[in-house]
């Protein structure tokens, strides 16, 4: 079995060769326009690799979404690939920070890990399989997305409408630093808070007033209680903005909460303890909203039981498989929520996600590209 993964390593080359193309596509978010460029580039990939059929979800806010299909009238449910185009990085970084490689066998550059390197992957997977012939009598899905940056507030419908039909889904975010698969990640919610009181001339008549901002700081005492640190509850006062001028008592305070925890239970209980607080000063009135949320992808019995025949599989071609986890959310929070077979962190080893040292190592490419082949050939459906 170690001609498998000594074929992919043959492939180092060639997908250092694909990832910096793919990297010199800047695709922040906000730009629509050059992120569909990348998109089109990965769609005539798609197309090259012989997709049964690529379908457009048109977009006016974002880049376009893509769906595309292999052996899409196979028996059985499909594996399904969840990848985005877009970046964090804004268009001109790569004059600021070009791709570079180390003596370490890294190489950096905006957008490389997160998740151009987890597209490489994927499409050399299936280049893989079909230039040695092994490509499975199976559907195997592919949705592209590219607003993940931003929540995904406009594909979350469509990842969960198209994620149903699957047996699997493997999302193509970066590995753990140590290369790990991310089989946990904590569910996150946003929320509003909004604080009304009352405004008063801070010399003249300042026990007419109701101060928001006292309000709100005996709120924050209150709201940091719910932190729960030890079993992975953080309840955070993120951003505050307040008063209008230094002699007028304030009288309208917004505050933003970010909220992160490992289960669904204890997402519920935070939103129930923030929705219903109760203003200290009598007159003020308290109002906190979800503005946006990922549900939990817990390491429940179905993750675990993907994650050993993933761990299995790998073993077969001679690699380590590792799970960990990762406080941070990916598209994969959505479908594992739903009890869909999920792993995430398909993409290949790297660091500074977000950061000027974003990075891959470069030896972890065809590795993943090995591992992510030999499941889709030899995945077995649960009954």
């Amino acid at each position: 079995m170690s001609q498998f993964l000594d074929y992919f390593r043959g492939q180092q080359q060639a997908m250092l060769d694909l990832l910096v193309e793919m990297i010199h596509y800047e695709t922040f978010t906000k730009e629509k326009a050059m992120v569909d460029k990348l998109g089109a580039f990965v769609e005539d990939q798609f197309h090259r690799l012989g997709a049964s059929s690529v379908k457009t979800f048109s977009q006016t806010q974002v880049g376009d979404f893509k769906l595309a299909r292999w052996n899409e009238n196979a028996p059985g449910k499909p594996i399904m690939f969840l990848i985005h185009v877009d970046t964090v990085w804004p268009i001109g970084t790569l004059e600021r920070l070009p791709v570079r490689y180390d003596d370490e066998g890294r190489i950096f550059g905006p957008g490389a890990v997160d998740m151009k390197g987890g597209i490489t992957v994927v499409l050399t997977a299936l280049r893989g399989l079909l230039e040695q012939n092994q490509m499975p009598d199976r559907p195997i899905w592919v949705l592209m997305t590219s607003d993940e940056e931003v929540g995904s507030a406009y594909s979350e419908t469509l990842i969960r409408d198209t994620a149903k039909h699957a047996g699997l889904v493997l999302v193509m975010e970066p590995g753990t630093k140590e290369g790990a698969l991310k089989m946990w990640r904590k569910g996150i919610a946003n929320y509003d808070m909004t604080i009304e009181g009352r405004a008063s001339h801070a010399g003249n008549a300042p026990e007419q007033g109701i101060n928001s901002i006292i309000e709100f700081a005996q709120q924050a005492l209150r709201i940091n209680e719910l932190n729960d640190l030890k079993h992975g509850t953080s309840v955070s006062v993120t951003m505050v903005n307040g008063g209008s001028a230094t002699n007028v008592i304030p009288a309208h305070l917004t505050a933003r909460i970010d909220t992160r925890m490992m289960s669904a239970r204890a997402m519920e209980d935070i939103e129930k303890a923030l929705t219903s607080l109760e203003p200290f000063i009598p007159g003020a009135k308290v109002t906190v909203e979800c503005e946006h949320s990922r549900p939990p992808m817990e390491f429940n019995s179905i993750m675990q039981g993907a994650f050993v025949q993933a761990k299995s599989i790998g073993e077969q071609i001679g690699l380590t498989v590792r799970a960990d986890g990762s406080g941070g959310g990916s598209d994969g929070n959505f479908t594992a929520a739903m009890g869909i077979p999920t792993i995430d962190g398909m993409g290949p080893q790297g660091d500074g996600l977000h950061a000027d040292h974003e990075q891959v190592v470069i030896s972890s490419l065809p590795e993943r590209a090995a591992l992510v082949a030999a499941m889709l050939r030899d995945w077995v459906m649960p009954a």
